[in-house]
């Protein structure tokens, strides 16, 4: 089992290599939840997230051993970076399988921290088949993303710098998808202090902890779905579960839409860019899950690596979440004119048409009338449902409601 010195070897392993990230304090966050909110950025971190902290104490305690020549992993993300930068940073080779639908900017970024990329499969799984092929052919080491003590200790040091920097803190809210980060973090905070509650978040299109948490004779999930891909894993880590079993005190799940939002919030209030599975934490907080008035919480912020094409899709769902913006349809009379009532009544309200469509084939319609659809910025959910009310007062019936 993981010992506190297991953690303080890690740490000095990591030092000098990773970036020191000291907590962030948000008043936005805190007036928001009623709680006393810190911000743990790991996306600010070496290879933009966390990963790397588990992999580069892996491969150097592997090192220091003297037997370590090569190392292969299997993955999409995060953890493909972590792993090609600390073995790059030791000399050793590494490969890394990816699936074929890795997106190019993260196969160049992970060939960029020295290692060689090995496209295989078209799911993760299939990725894993033929790095265990690569392991078996070269004799190369395998580095599992999650299930192993020495990841898990190296995972484990951002707990020893949330307890260095708030040592009062009652609360750490941590994403969870195989379970390395968040059984790391609670062995080594309750090794510390037990009176520290550990939230673990999950994604609930990929609640495959949350399910083994509450009931031990779970079957892993048969698929995932979710925005959050760096948490979406079918089936738990069997060492992490040990700990989480044994260490951590709840396990709740936050949707899709609350994850946008949050990503939104971040981008707009921190001006930082969090993957999902890194704003899952916060996402949790901002829903309510728990009760956390006049606590000190933290949470982690577990990455950043999003892929540029896809934060249009996850701020427009925010966007829509937090209702900023509203898709409503409504009938008007097909004829000259009747466009410049309605926008008149838009522009006196103060909100901004981006998207407007007739539609004069539906079969109950009247000839001479049209359904248009329309998506409105507005300010927010009060300030749409104003807008709704002054349209309806203006005789247009609103025939599917956005909220």
């Amino acid at each position: 089992m993981l010992t506190i010195k297991d953690f303080e070897a890690a740490a000095g392993r990591l030092k000098n290599v990773i970036h020191i990230i000291p907590l962030s304090t948000s008043q936005t966050f805190s007036n928001m939840t009623g709680a006393e909110v810190y911000l743990k950025f790991e996306n600010q971190q070496k290879t933009g997230s966390f990963k790397v902290r588990g992999a580069y104490n892996k491969i150097m305690k592997r090192f220091e051993e003297g037997d370590l020549h090569a190392v292969v992993a299997s993955s999409a993300g995060n953890h493909a970076q972590g792993v090609a930068f600390a073995a790059s940073s030791v000399g050793v080779k590494s490969t890394i399988v990816m699936p074929r639908s890795t997106p190019i900017a993260k196969v160049s970024a992970t060939e960029g921290y020295g290692a060689e990329v090995v496209l295989a499969g078209s799911i993760y799984d299939e990725a894993y088949a033929k790095a265990c092929e690569i392991m078996e052919e070269t004799g190369a080491e395998f580095i599992h993303p999650f299930d192993d003590e020495d990841v898990m200790a190296g995972q484990g040091t951002i707990a020893l710098e949330i307890l260095r920097d708030l040592p009062g803190v009652d609360m750490i809210f941590v994403p969870a998808g195989g379970g390395g980060l968040i059984s790391g973090i609670a062995a080594c905070a309750k090794q510390i202090n037990p009176r520290v509650e550990i939230i673990g978040v999950q994604a609930a299109g990929a609640p495959a902890i949350a399910n083994a948490f509450h009931n031990a004779d779970a079957a892993p999930c048969d698929h995932v779905h979710t925005i959050a891909d760096g948490i979406a894993v079918k089936t738990p880590g069997a060492k992490t579960m040990e700990y989480i079993n044994q260490y951590v005190d709840q396990m709740i799940t936050v949707s899709d839409a609350d994850i946008a939002s949050t990503i939104l919030l971040l981008l707009e209030r921190t001006k930082q860019v969090v993957e999902p599975a890194g704003a899952a934490s916060l996402a949790a907080l901002l829903a309510g899950k728990v009760d956390v008035k006049g606590k000190k919480v933290v949470c982690v912020l577990s990455g950043g690596n999003i892929d540029v094409s896809f934060i249009h899709k996850v701020v427009e769902k925010g966007l829509v979440t937090r209702g900023r913006h509203m898709k409503f349809s409504t009938i008007m009379p097909d004829v000259p004119g009747s466009l410049a009532g309605f926008s008149e009544i838009v522009a006196e309200c103060n909100a901004n048409v981006i998207m407007f469509q007739h539609d004069r084939v539906q079969a109950d319609l009247d000839i001479d009338e049209a359904i248009v659809q329309v998506v409105c910025e507005v300010g927010g959910k009060e300030h749409g449902q104003r807008l709704l009310r002054a349209l309806t007062a203006g005789g247009y019936t609103i025939m599917s409601h956005p909220f």
